[in-house]
């Protein structure tokens, strides 16, 4: 072994962890992520060709070890105490005057107001700066061990940065942000899976799964807020000071938090954080207030399980009873109908909750809604209205089952629902003035034919008016149609007709996904796109050859079969011969992929990624040019890891391939413009 593959593997590990710092902790990033990953994938290829180099703080040994039958035992030598509850202004006026009363002070106190993230409390414990344990509160004296998974969290470091305490023992949240929650549940809904109800139980199951490589694939982050055991290190005067030096060891700590004075100033940071709650990147069910200086904090001491100088302050339920007063039938742009309960309006979570969808027939069924029935709500996410479940003491005596109906609420056509899917749908499709305004706003979207200024209300009046019937329409709009519309003038008409004139320029991959074919998203268009050049192939292989459309990478017999109903209809074929005779032209897509920036290099994908799909991810790899093979070899030149990798993993591991996860192939495909 070299002494400069040593210094190289020190070297990168350092510039790793400053970039790790400044992203996460400073969130000032200074290179971009496809920078970022050259490194890693230098450090990865280093430590497989110098074993002896690997330690167990490297950023590249965040997933280690093998799954576990059951997490250890961790006894807490500071126990993890919780905190004192407040539900209203009066009870945080009455814990600031406590506070003045045992402290003697007369004047106003200060304290450091932070959010109460809706997560899992975590402990982690770090000797001469590398992380040695974490472990879960449990029931605040004995937890669990979860260090493995803990190791998976991006954002939380393995080894601490400058001058640091030979002993610290750092207290934080687990948590998933609302967006990740989001992805993660809409990929799961997806393939069929259980879904979670809230991003505070998927941390806490993301936290606690058996096997690391699948909180790996979890979008979890965590913020510190105070401190177990501590050695070597005196402690500063205030709690913010305290923040600050975690904050300059690498530990992320909440940005939202800040110092306020007395009970007015914490009922003020209560009401603003209540008003910024649903833009928040992450869950809150509150506030917590800590008196700012230690020395008070000491002073005062704990009672019971709660400490004297901290209180959570709770926003109100978000949860609550309702009643069912009616249940109706939605139709979406693909002909999904889908079950909305009208309620009894309800104040939950900060707001007025007087409907929820059901999502559909199966979803009816499983929680047995009937009209005029008692039922919890909840806002999901702090933002969706869902219904968690019935009071089925509380129902009325014969309460007949909700039936699917027969036809569309809309359009009266016939109302089919296939074996093995959830969703019933209209036949109708344009004939259906539901589906056929949502069909034509995707078709204008900017993902699509792009056409500025065509927006909902527009494209509403446009079809009530009985002016568009199909997309076809559009190009037929005159001036004069247009400034017959509400709040449509003669300058916003002109832009509107510039506009589709301009659309009518657009490329094969656009064009399909415009089309709102069933199963094909944007991804699989430019598959097919790119695999048959031309429309009228495509068309005919769908028609015809349904198994030509399945050699299509990412294509399999769902996808084809929708293809194939979409194109053996009619109306579907008049559609884009209308289309052509209104101008609109597309461009033959054929890329020469040694012009690609992944050219001649080969991936392997491996597990569920949560916020592509498998097939997705594919197409937007092969659209860069790279080969996606399906197993391992030393001819790959990486793999990337989703959540339940399997053996495809340990292979990579074992030939030292490298291997980046789904966060590392989203910045890959973001620096190549996917």
């Amino acid at each position: 072994m070299s002494q400069g593959a040593r210094e190289r593997v020190g070297a990168l590990r350092a510039e790793i962890a400053r970039h790790d710092y400044r992203y996460y902790v400073l969130d000032d990033p200074e290179i971009p992520d496809a920078e970022y990953d050259k490194l890693m994938l230098e450090l990865q290829r280093l430590e497989a060709a110098h074993p002896d180099l690997i330690t167990a703080d490297s950023p590249t040994q965040r997933v280690a070890g093998a799954p576990s039958g059951a997490f250890g035992e961790v006894v807490h030598q500071v126990p993890m105490l919780s905190l004192d509850n407040a539900f209203t202004d009066e009870e945080v006026a009455a814990f600031d005057r406590r506070a003045l009363e045992r402290l003697g002070e007369a004047g106003p106190l200060e304290y450091w107001a932070e959010p109460k993230l809706d997560g899992l409390a975590v402990s982690a414990i770090f000797r001469e700066g590398v992380l040695e344990r974490a472990a879960t509160r449990g029931d605040g004296f004995k937890g669990e061990d979860v260090t493995a998974n803990v190791r998976t969290i991006r954002s939380f470091p393995l080894r601490l940065r400058g001058k640091f305490p030979p002993l610290l023992e750092v207290r934080g949240e687990v948590f998933m942000p609302l967006a990740g929650f989001e992805r993660f549940n809409r990929e799961a809904e997806a393939r069929g899976e259980k879904v979670f109800v809230n991003p505070r139980n998927a941390a806490a199951g993301s936290l606690r799964q058996l096997d690391p490589r699948i909180s790996a694939t979890r979008p979890l982050k965590m913020y510190c807020y105070g401190l177990g055991r501590t050695s070597g290190w005196s402690l500063p005067e205030r709690q913010s000071e305290l923040l600050e030096a975690l904050k300059d060891w690498g530990l992320p700590v909440c940005p939202h938090s800040a110092r306020v004075r007395g009970a007015e100033g914490c009922l003020q940071y209560f009401h603003e954080m209540g008003e910024r709650r649903a833009r928040l990147p992450y869950q809150i069910d509150g506030v917590v207030y800590k008196l700012e200086r230690l020395a008070y904090q000491e002073r005062l001491g704990f009672v019971a399980r709660a400490p004297r100088w901290a209180l959570a302050h709770k926003f109100p339920a978000e949860e609550a009873m309702t009643r069912v007063r009616a249940i109706e039938w939605q139709v979406g742009r693909t002909g999904a109908v889908t079950p909305v309960a009208r309620l009894e309006p309800v104040f939950v979570g900060g707001v007025t909750v007087s409907n929820v969808t059901l999502h559909n027939f199966d979803e009816v069924r499983r929680k047995d809604v009937r009209v005029g029935d008692t039922v919890v709500v909840r806002r999901a996410g702090d933002v969706i209205p869902e219904l968690v479940r019935v009071i089925q003491e509380r129902r009325e005596a014969h309460a007949p089952a909700v039936q699917l109906p027969k036809r569309c609420p809309v359009c009266h056509s016939e109302v089919i629902k296939r074996e093995g899917e959830a969703v019933a749908r209209c036949t109708g499709g344009f004939s259906c003035p539901a589906q056929r305004q949502e069909a034509i706003r995707h078709f204008a979207s900017r993902l699509a034919m792009d056409i500025e200024g065509l927006g909902e209300k527009l494209i509403a009046q446009l079809v009530e008016a009985e002016l568009v019937r199909s997309p076809a329409d559009l190009y037929r709009l005159t001036a004069e149609q247009l400034q017959g519309l509400e709040r449509m003038g003669e300058k916003s008409g002109a832009n509107l007709l510039a506009a589709l004139e301009r659309s009518k320029h657009t490329t094969l991959p656009r064009l399909l996904y415009a089309l709102g074919i069933r199963e094909v998203g944007e991804a699989t268009a430019l598959s097919l796109a790119r695999h048959f050049g031309e429309l009228d192939a495509l068309i005919e292989a769908a028609r015809a050859h349904p198994e030509q459309v399945e050699q299509v990478p990412d294509v399999g017999p769902v996808v084809a079969a929708e293809l194939h109903a979409f194109f053996a209809a009619p109306a579907h074929r008049e559609l884009i011969e209308r289309l052509r005779e209104a101008g609109v032209r597309w461009e033959r897509l054929e890329p020469r992929a040694s012009a690609l920036p992944l050219a001649g290099q080969t991936f392997v994908l491996t597990g569920t990624l949560s916020a592509l799909t498998r097939p997705e991810a594919q197409a937007a790899l092969t659209a860069l040019g790279a080969k996606v093979a399906g197993s391992v070899s030393k001819k790959t030149t990486c793999v990337i890891a989703g959540d339940a990798p399997g053996s495809k993993l340990d292979k990579a591991h074992a030939l030292g391939v490298p291997v980046l996860d789904e966060a590392g192939l989203r910045r890959l495909l973001a620096a190549h413009g996917r």
